[in-house]
Parts: structure tokens; C-alpha cells; sequence
């Protein structure tokens, strides 16, 4: 994984508040924080829905195709999400 393991991305939640979401690689797992405004504090989520891992997912499969993540972490994080959301379909 490389030194700059962080990948960010702004959605909208369900009651229509905009909110920015990253998430950090750190010693093998992802660990997602998010925040309502720019200047907020970061807060952890500890169960990040199946929204932020699908983006995750898109994220990390455009960097892989850059190369710059391994293409072996896309299955991880495949797995990962299968095993929290198995009603989830990954194929593309």
C-alpha cells in the first residue's frame, strides 16, 4: 500500500444533509471518518454503510488501474463487503 492510503469522497445521507467521508488504509484494515462541513472534527464510523464501501470499491479500482494500489486489494475489499452486506452484487 502506499505512504498516501486515503481516499475521500462527499455524498448525501438519507435526511439530505451533504457530508464528506474518507477512508484511511492503516495495518491491513479500512477505517472510515466523516464530517458535516469543512471545518468540522473528522468523527470514526464505526459500521460504515454499503453506500461508502461501494465507493470505496470505485475508488480503489480506478487507482488500480492508474496503478497505483495493488490490484489484490480490490478482492480484499470485495470480501470485505461481502462478508458485512452479502446481499450486495459486486460483479463489474
Amino acid at each position: 500500500m502506499s505512504a498516501k492510503a486515503e481516499i475521500s469522497w462527499k455524498r448525501t445521507t438519507e435526511g439530505g444533509e451533504k457530508i464528506q467521508v474518507y477512508a484511511r488504509h492503516v495495518g491491513g484494515k479500512w477505517k472510515f471518518f466523516m464530517r458535516g462541513a469543512r471545518y468540522d472534527q473528522w468523527q470514526p464510523v464505526e459500521e460504515p454503510p454499503v453506500e461508502d464501501w461501494l465507493e470505496l470499491l470505485d475508488s480503489v479500482r480506478r487507482r488500480i488501474n492508474r496503478r497505483l494500489l495493488r490490484p489484490e486489494e480490490e478482492d480484499r475489499i470485495k470480501k470485505l463487503i461481502h462478508e458485512r452486506f452479502p446481499e450486495e452484487n459486486l460483479e463489474g
